[in-house]
């Protein structure tokens, strides 16, 4: 399979990028997987949305370089909301509500910007709630061959490339443009990446659009043109914790996978895509993320093999037993990236002096699979001139009680 199945890639000439996001912004038809019991769809107030005030910003502080960061916040009827900032396109902060009414914030984060930019947080690499590109995940030795060209990337995971370099998306200043759609509240952020950045081909205009919606939806749409083929895998990299505290080892997790990759010791893919029946790694029925991380050295981060590759389907759902809150994902990639924070180890304090230890959060990054370009038997993520990319996914929040 290619990545213009995979990815609904579009030529230019039939959909502008414009069009397309037009098009993403106001389209109401795409299915999501609803989340056990209540949900804002059950409510009434759904309708008032449409009068909810403009998303707001605020500065969020300066970067190494003098650029002034800002602070958006999204809104709906019900009080949930989001902010992210232009910084990385970073979710800083998602307040929901738990079984009771409660809004809590269910997204690990800092509560500045000298926090995402401070040695020790550049040293962890951990990503929190940024946007990744323009690789998320792996490429082993950090190259790769297209068009008999050979290219270099930058290595800053060991030997390999991980999430897009040493400057990856994550650590730019997007453009950035707060709106509204049918859906609701909305920020358009744009970047382009130069041609030979972090060493891949091609200048790469990247858009994306993120939407808080009347169902408690954060809606991801991402969009990409390039001028030169080059590999393109766009995620969200935010860490969540439905409890909001301690770690998320009591969390259910499901995951319609029946295979998941294979990684040696770097986590680079060998290539066999190994069935998870009985394994730690089968999470076709729920199964709380601690009951059997021990067997998995390191702990889980790993790349699941969706069952369902067709349109918006289904990625995962989660249960947090103590606030009642509930997740799911749905997606248009092939691939969920399930990380449970393995590498937090109590040397960052986040929002309120809160300090993230191991399993403090949990990833589950909608995405191709890793180390593509060196991997012909997997899903292509080469993206060409005349080809736009069109990537969807929507984290939906309720509650079980």
């Amino acid at each position: 399979m290619n990545h213009t199945l995979r990815a609904s890639l579009l030529t230019s000439g039939a959909v502008g990028l414009a069009g397309l996001l037009s098009l993403s912004g106001c389209d109401r038809s795409s299915p999501t997987t609803t989340a056990p019991g209540q949900s804002a769809a059950d409510r009434p107030a759904a309708a008032a949305d449409s009068a909810a005030p403009a998303p707001t910003a605020a500065p969020f502080g300066r970067t190494a370089d003098g650029q002034q960061a800002q602070l958006y916040t999204l809104r709906n009827a019900h009080g949930v909301q989001v902010s992210i900032t232009n910084y990385g396109g970073t979710v800083t902060k998602l307040l929901v509500p738990d079984k009771d009414g409660k809004l809590g914030d269910v997204v690990l984060g800092f509560d500045s910007l000298s926090g995402y930019q401070s040695p020790a947080y550049v040293k962890a690499g951990p990503y929190f709630g940024a946007l990744i590109g323009r690789y998320g995940n792996r490429i082993g030795k950090g190259k790769f061959t297209l068009d008999s060209k050979e290219y270099t990337l930058a290595a800053n995971n060991g030997a390999n490339h991980l999430h897009g370099g040493k400057r990856g998306f994550d650590k730019v200043l997007w453009q950035a443009q707060p709106g509204s759609s049918a859906d609701g509240q909305t920020l358009t952020l744009t970047y382009r990446s130069q041609d030979g950045e972090e060493g891949y081909p091609g200048n790469l205009d990247v858009t994306v659009v993120y939407t808080l919606t009347a169902n408690d939806e954060l809606k991801i749409d991402y969009a990409a043109t390039t001028d030169k083929a080059t590999p393109v895998n766009l995620t969200n990299h935010a860490y969540f914790n439905l409890q909001g505290r301690q770690d998320v080892l009591g969390h259910e997790v499901t995951l319609p996978a029946d295979r998941y990759t294979v990684v040696d010791a770097g986590l680079i893919p060998t290539g066999e895509l190994r069935p998870v029946k009985g394994t730690p790694f089968d999470f076709t029925t729920p199964h709380k993320i601690g009951e059997r991380i021990a067997q998995v050295p390191g702990g889980y981060d790993h790349n699941w093999v969706l069952n369902q590759t067709d349109g918006m389907h289904a990625a995962a759902t989660v249960y947090e037993p103590t606030s009642g809150r509930t997740m799911t994902v749905t997606t248009t990639e092939p691939g969920l990236q399930f990380y449970t924070g393995n590498f937090l180890d109590g040397s960052l304090k986040g929002k309120g002096g809160e300090v993230y230890r191991k399993h403090a959060g949990f990833c589950m990054e909608t995405q191709h699979f890793p180390d593509s370009p060196n991997q012909p038997k997997f899903p292509s993520t080469i993206l060409k001139p005349g080809q736009t990319l069109h990537s969807t996914t929507v984290y939906r929040f309720g509650v079980r009680k």
